[in-house]
């Protein structure tokens, strides 16, 4: 009896593939651990190890640190780089217009209404999604975006004296419609350009890590909620069709759970920020003046009229149901 354990044991050896096989997928985001999308990751991470018995393993990486950003991330999932990811929905509006819904700006003003327009829009993002050979998995939440800056924002004047970031192609065009000068840039390559003063505002949440980033070179926050925007979590679909009923079902438990976590979570999340920004020597201002927030309006509203343009019918059935919610 104890020759055939030593027998059984030695096969395994030779032969690892007879060992209870595990799937890894790299899941790769360009933002710190502690942002929203760092939260859906490895808490997706956890969730799924849990689930699936450890037969599947995420094994994350933040900052960009695999060298993929959130508009390189469809491709890089579909070309097998990595296997599943987390990116910015606005920077995949190339892919579709669909992506850049939920950074509309001053569409939704609280997170009520970013959880209304994220379930209407949930199915559009996910067929989206499938043409391009990815299955979505989660969709996490961002606090509201704001302006941080060397100088505090009094005036509609004062916008001209940005130099900003911006986060799509959207926000660029409504901080250059208010007289900034703005550049769509990746939170990965922002420190480099405030670093070297090509940049001297950003617009961002700042959340977690990113403000602590930030608040080095920014020392005001305007609070204008310019968006609430999403991220997508996704994964290659013809790797999630070769799972297991029981493992694909583990999938998309996990999914369920890190959305339903990143949610509870954001209900707090501004707040946080805002202490540990004010800790820091941020100064926040909550109620920017109505004339700033009018200027940055009147753009606004000419980027939503072109994204219904560029959508076509989906603009209709998403903003009609969504304002019909909101009545």
């Amino acid at each position: 009896m104890r020759l055939s354990h030593i027998l059984a044991g030695a096969l395994l050896l030779v032969h690892p593939a007879a060992a209870p096989a595990r799937t890894v997928w790299d899941m790769p985001t360009k933002y710190p651990q502690d942002t929203m999308p760092g939260l859906g990751v490895t808490t997706f991470a956890q969730r799924l190890a849990e689930l699936s018995a450890g037969k599947i393993q995420i094994k994350p990486s933040f900052n960009a640190s695999a060298g993929i950003r959130s508009a390189g991330m469809l491709a890089a999932i579909a070309e097998g780089r990595v296997q599943a990811g987390d990116a910015f929905a606005g920077a995949l509006e190339t892919e579709d217009p669909i992506f850049a819904l939920p950074s509309l700006p001053f569409l939704v003003t609280s997170i009520p209404d970013a959880k209304r327009l994220a379930d209407l829009a949930r199915p559009f993002l996910a067929a989206a999604l499938q043409k391009k050979g990815q299955r979505l998995l989660y969709l996490t939440p961002w606090p509201p975006s704001g302006i941080w800056s060397k100088a505090p924002l009094k005036t509609p004047s004062d916008l001209s004296n940005l130099s900003i970031r911006t986060y799509d192609k959207i926000s660029s065009e409504v901080l250059a419609s208010a007289g900034a000068r703005a550049t769509a840039i990746s939170f990965a390559d922002t420190m480099p350009k405030l670093a070297d003063g090509s940049i001297n505002a950003v617009l961002s949440s700042g959340d977690g890590g990113a403000g602590r980033r930030l608040w080095e070179f920014l020392p005001y926050f305007s609070e204008i909620t310019y968006s609430l925007p999403l991220s997508v979590a996704t994964v290659n679909q013809v790797l999630y069709d070769g799972l297991s009923g029981d493992l694909r079902d583990a999938v998309d438990t996990a999914g369920r759970q890190t959305e339903t976590v990143l949610w509870l979570a954001l209900s707090t999340r501004l707040q946080e920020n805002h202490q540990r920004m004010s800790e820091n020597g941020v100064i926040v201002d909550s109620n920017p003046p109505p004339a700033v927030i009018a200027a940055l309006k009147d753009g606004a509203s000419s980027a939503q009229r072109a994204w219904c343009s560029r959508s076509g019918p989906v603009c209709p059935q998403i903003l009609d149901a969504f304002r019909a919610e909101k009545q």
